[in-house]
């Protein structure tokens, strides 16, 4: 097996907050971004598949991994959008975005505010939508409860269980298993973020970019919610349904996952 050469970089977000972003592959450039309870390891699974045909660029979102030195400003998503936007910046040219859950969240955020993205695959953007709550303030609290008492993977219990309508079991033998313990505080604050979001299609009139929206059809109807929303917003958008799937195929299947990155990411089409 060939040695991919990876590079750590660091980019200054418009706060100060800095990022680390790993960049391995060589092609058309591929800005990965991860979900609420993951790092840049999340994407593991893309390296020695997909790195010959892409270069990757792997952002570890602020708060964990490489991108712990955060500016002391409060917390919001339009800080985050601002770094997706710097990462994009310092790529330069025409941009390939995936984002799965939190991370397509962003990715439907900032599509709005640049066209350096010419194709997006968002897998599950996590927002309520008219009779869907993605998650509820009681769930934050008992989450923000084990945190405080010490329980962090009992607060992951309950993320899975409460939110992502599955048994946290499973994922516990997985490498991410201790990443997502020691990142699970950022739920909270990114849960609350949740509860105001609303997907206004005003707001995406002017997107030029082709859009992809995965869904597993095994998804709690939160997500189902959401991602028809997105749809109805971005005019030529479409969803693709994963059939067996919940929010977790790059677990479960990662090379159904890629599969699906390959055929809408290596599109030459836009």
């Amino acid at each position: 097996m060939t040695t991919l050469q990876t590079e750590l970089l660091t980019i200054e977000s418009p706060d100060g907050t800095l990022l680390g972003v790993e960049r391995v592959g060589s092609g058309p450039a591929l800005l990965a971004v991860h979900g609420g309870i993951g790092d840049r390891s999340r994407w593991d699974v893309l390296k020695e598949r997909i790195a010959d045909r892409f270069t990757l660029y792997l952002l570890d979102r602020r708060g964990r991994g490489a991108s712990t030195r955060e500016s002391s400003e409060p917390y919001a998503l339009e800080r985050e959008v601002d770094d997706v936007l710097a990462v994009i910046d310092a790529i330069g040219g025409p941009v390939r975005y995936l984002g799965h859950s939190y991370g397509a969240l962003l990715g439907l955020e900032a599509l709005i505010r640049t066209d350096a993205i010419t194709h997006a695959l968002l897998y599950e953007p996590p927002f309520d939508t008219d009779g869907n709550v993605m998650i509820r303030a009681e769930t934050l609290d008992a989450i923000e409860a084990r945190i405080d008492a010490g329980d962090r993977e009992g607060a992951l219990d309950v993320f899975y269980r409460d939110v992502l309508g599955t048994d946290s079991t499973p994922f516990k033998s997985l490498p991410m298993w201790p990443v997502r313990i020691a990142i699970v505080h950022t739920i909270v604050r990114e849960g609350r973020i949740g509860l105001t979001y609303r997907c206004e299609p005003d707001r995406f009139a002017d997107v030029s970019a082709r859009v992809r929206i995965l869904l597993g059809t095994e998804s709690p109807e939160t997500f189902r919610g959401a991602a028809i929303a997105s749809r109805a917003a971005i005019a030529g958008s479409e969803i693709v349904m994963l059939p067996g799937q919940g929010h977790t195929m790059i677990d479960v299947d990662p090379d159904g996952f890629v599969a699906q990155v390959d055929a809408f990411l290596g599109s030459s089409e836009g």
